[in-house]
Parts: C-alpha cells; sequence; structure tokens
C-alpha cells in the first residue's frame, strides 16, 4: 500500500514539473514573440547603416520578417549559393511586380521557403489520412511545389502589373503632351499626370521618377532608373527613344506624343497577334464538344440497336 502511494506521489510530481516546464516553455515563447514584434530598431555600425535601415524598413512592413528574421537570414544565405544565376532576375521581377524595394531576391525566396516549411504539418496530417504511410514520400514533394508557387507568384504579378503599365501609358504620355504644350514645366506636368493616374501602376512608377528628380537626380538618370527597375523590352525601347530624344534636343512633348502612338501601334498589333491565335487554340476545345455532340446525339439510338436489334 505504501508502495502504491509512493508511485502515485511520484507520478503527479512528474505530472506537475512536466506542466511547469510547458507552461514555462509557453511563457518563454510568448516573452519572445511580443519583443520580436515590437518596432524596436535594431542598432547600425557606421559600416552597415545602409543595409540596417532597410531590414529596419522591413521588419516595420513585413510581419512575417520581423518574427522569423533569423530563420529568413539563413535561409537567405543558402539561396545566394543555390540560385545564384537566378537572384538577378528574382530582383527585377521585385521591382516590376511593385513590392517594397527594400527586399532583396535571396530574402524574399527565403519568406516563400519558410511559409512552405511552416505548411508542412498540414501536409503531413492530410497526406497522412488519405494515403497512409506512402504520404510521408509525398510531403517533401508537396513543400517543394509549395515555395515554386510563391516563386511562380511573383513572376505572374510582375507580368500583371507590367501589362497594366503598358496599358496605361499611352493616356499619361498624351496627359504629358497636351499639359507641356500648354506651357507647363516637365516637372509640372509629371507631378499633375502622377495625381490624375493616382492608384495605378503607371502613376507609381512615375511618381518614383518624379522622387528622383526632387532628390537632384537628372532627367536621364530617373527615366534610366525606371528602365532598369521595369526591365520590360517594349517600356526599354521607349523610354530608350526619349532618352536619345533628350540627348538630341528634341522636343519632350513631340517625344511623347511619338510614343504614345508607337505604344498605341504595338497594343493594336498584339490584339491582332491573340485574335490569331484564338482560333488555334479554340480547334482542340472545339473538336472536343463536336464529338461530345456527336455522341449524345447517336448513342441513344447506338444503345437502343444493341439492345433490341441483334435480339431480332
Amino acid at each position: 500500500m505504501a508502495y502504491l502511494l509512493l508511485a502515485q506521489s511520484s507520478g503527479n510530481a512528474l505530472q506537475w514539473m512536466a506542466s511547469g516546464v510547458v507552461a514555462l516553455a509557453v511563457g518563454v515563447l510568448v516573452m519572445w514573440v511580443f519583443h520580436v514584434l515590437r518596432s524596436d530598431d535594431l542598432e547600425q555600425g557606421s559600416e552597415w547603416r545602409y543595409d540596417i535601415s532597410r531590414i529596419n524598413e522591413l521588419r516595420r512592413m513585413d510581419r512575417w520578417y520581423r518574427v522569423f528574421h533569423p530563420v529568413i537570414k539563413l535561409l537567405a544565405r543558402a539561396n545566394r549559393n543555390l540560385f545564384r544565376d537566378s537572384l538577378p532576375g528574382v530582383q527585377r521581377e521585385i521591382q516590376a511586380s511593385g513590392l517594397p524595394r527594400f527586399w532583396l531576391a535571396e530574402e524574399y525566396l527565403a519568406k516563400g521557403q519558410l511559409l512552405a516549411l511552416l505548411i508542412t504539418p498540414v501536409y503531413v496530417y492530410v497526406l497522412l489520412d488519405l494515403f497512409g504511410t506512402i504520404g510521408l514520400w509525398m510531403v517533401p514533394v508537396a513543400v517543394v511545389l509549395t515555395a515554386w508557387f510563391f516563386r511562380l507568384r511573383l513572376a505572374t504579378r510582375a507580368r500583371v502589373r507590367l501589362a497594366a503599365i503598358k496599358r496605361r501609358m499611352p493616356f499619361l504620355l498624351d496627359l504629358l503632351t497636351l499639359l507641356m504644350e500648354a506651357g507647363s514645366t516637365f516637372l509640372g506636368a509629371l507631378h499633375q499626370a502622377v495625381d490624375e493616374f493616382r492608384g495605378h501602376p503607371v502613376a507609381e512608377e512615375f511618381g518614383r521618377v518624379l522622387a528622383d528628380l526632387n532628390m537632384g537626380k537628372t532627367r536621364v538618370e530617373a527615366l534610366e532608373s525606371m528602365r532598369d527597375r521595369l526591365a520590360d523590352d517594349e517600356i526599354t525601347s521607349i523610354i530608350g527613344s526619349i532618352l536619345q530624344g533628350e540627348t538630341l534636343g528634341t522636343p519632350l512633348a513631340q517625344i511623347f506624343r511619338t510614343q504614345a502612338d508607337v505604344l498605341r501601334i504595338k497594343r493594336t498589333q498584339r490584339a491582332e497577334t491573340i485574335a490569331g491565335e484564338a482560333g488555334v487554340n479554340m480547334l482542340l476545345p472545339g473538336i472536343l464538344i463536336m464529338a461530345a455532340t456527336v455522341l449524345i446525339i447517336v448513342g441513344p439510338f447506338m444503345l437502343n440497336y444493341l439492345k433490341f436489334g441483334l435480339s431480332m
């Protein structure tokens, strides 16, 4: 009897100890989360002040980056070695998609990889429930596909935003032309055009051009920054023509009018190309619909013949 009481008391003591350890762990976790979520800036040395400023801005803007900064930093270091050749392309897509300029390509990839890792327990539960132990082998594939999906989402976002910029740019160039022909300066016309198209990606990009001009950059440097930021063939060609006209002394209003007409012609040609490809793309669905229609019409007669015709 005494032995049972001793064993029971030992078991209770172990349970209390386990509960205390769990409570301590939860308390430490809560304190760490509150500490991380504070908006205190990191200390910065003189030699790293610019990168620390970038990190502090990201910590303010992105909660995931603020909470998991050490993990993202570790994954970013691995991405520099694994995806060295593709990082410049990812950086261009980050700029073209309108994300904050404080992101580095390896850090943005690390954020997607971290989100994929955080979803791993859900994949383990679902795949084990559906496929049993074989589902464990499918978990790494699901995690890799999730990280790839975040990468594809960035490319899609950049492509959609560039298309929106190219659709609206002719109208902005027309407005710049009218304002400058009416006697406005380039800075005044650009400021008014950005206000007119406020909220659209084209206004955001030309707003950055206006900010560069206000910070002391020359007109050529500001437009070159926009060209490098978007890295699109059509936009590069337009900005190149504007820069060439600026170098040769051609009036900007005339350049803007010409480039707006060029953009409209390219948009018309792009629409004609899409319309021409539509017939080819609809060929296979049309054949499938035709085959399904034939089966629906002829099927009952064939079934009736097979059921009664052969018996007769």
